[in-house]
């Protein structure tokens, strides 16, 4: 099953030559879904080959403009382009009044309905819940109103041994309960164990997207043991107290996280516009995480 990340924005708060605000597409069984959308964004996914026409779930952490501003123009060009299939935002709720104030003033009345998932940024939530995938919002700790967002894939059935189960001439009644754990008793009685019917499904893969925030403990337990992490990096640690001051992270602090929750792998990026390059921010964390990467834009991470 395909689980990937694409980064599409890596920088903080601005802008800057070939970084632009934070934005990401994860691709979960060729189904997509967005993650914040910083200024740009539509022209990022037209660079990177991500169809908005292909979007049906938005996620926005907070209300600070590089992480939102590129929404009503992509939500625009959704309807420019015939959309009419419902949309579903996640978001804190002030930004449907901010969505709704622009849409007013340029008369404009969308082909499609957006339906508002408001989040809270004091509690863990079960967000959204479909047939593979459950998504979890993840309270962080930023100068306003903000979350993270935690993507788990269910754990899936386990898979019939085709060439066995003809063999046995297995009827299909039963298929549901094997695939469930079951052994199976043919009808002359023999008891034919269920590892020699099944075989072991994919592993679900989980990815935890922690936007803007500072060092805080408070949800470590929930994103432990993920298979990738994103954890917001804006500065590197000797410039801590401006770090504590905008309520940010470190490279290093990053990779401590990293280390502490036992994540499998680390991206970090929301890179402040002063890094012109990002080599210190990443040895940094990776003296003390080595799997660590950069958030490239255009970079697509996969989870095996």
């Amino acid at each position: 099953m395909k689980f990937e990340v694409t980064i599409l924005g890596s920088s903080s708060a601005t802008p800057i030559f070939n970084r632009n605000p934070s934005a990401q597409a994860l691709n979960i069984n060729e189904h997509y879904y967005l993650v914040d959308c910083g200024e740009g964004t539509q022209q990022q996914m037209l660079r990177f080959d991500i169809k908005a026409s292909r979007i049906d779930h938005i996620f926005i952490s907070h209300l600070h403009g590089d992480h939102y501003l590129g929404l009503v123009g992509l939500l625009s060009s959704m309807h420019l382009n015939g959309r009419t299939r419902t949309l579903k935002l996640f978001c804190p709720e002030p930004l449907k009044e901010i969505i709704e104030i622009q849409l007013k003033y340029s008369d404009t009345t969308l082909q499609y309905n957006i339906e508002y998932c408001f989040t809270n940024s004091s509690v863990a939530e079960k967000i959204l819940e479909t047939q593979d995938l459950v998504v979890e919002s993840i309270p962080l700790d930023h100068r306003i109103a903000c979350t993270g967002f935690l993507f788990k894939q269910k754990k899936r059935l386990r898979k019939l041994i085709k060439e066995k189960i003809a063999e046995l001439d297995i009827s299909v009644e039963y298929y549901s309960a094997i695939k469930k754990g079951a052994d199976y008793t043919a009808p002359n009685g023999k008891i034919f164990l269920n590892n020699e019917l099944t075989f072991d499904p994919e592993l679900p893969k989980s990815y935890a997207y922690c936007s803007d925030t500072q060092y805080n403990e408070n949800y470590f337990a929930q994103i432990k043991g993920v298979d990738l992490l994103y954890h917001e990096a804006t500065f590197t640690h000797s410039m801590l107290s401006r770090a504590e001051i905008t309520h940010h992270t470190t490279a290093l602090q990053a990779a401590e996280i990293a280390k502490i929750t036992q994540a499998k792998r680390l991206i970090i990026g929301h890179f402040s516009a002063r890094y012109k390059t990002l080599n210190e921010l990443l040895d940094e964390a990776q003296s003390v995480f080595p799997a660590t990467e950069l958030a490239i834009e255009g970079k697509t991470f996969s989870i095996e």
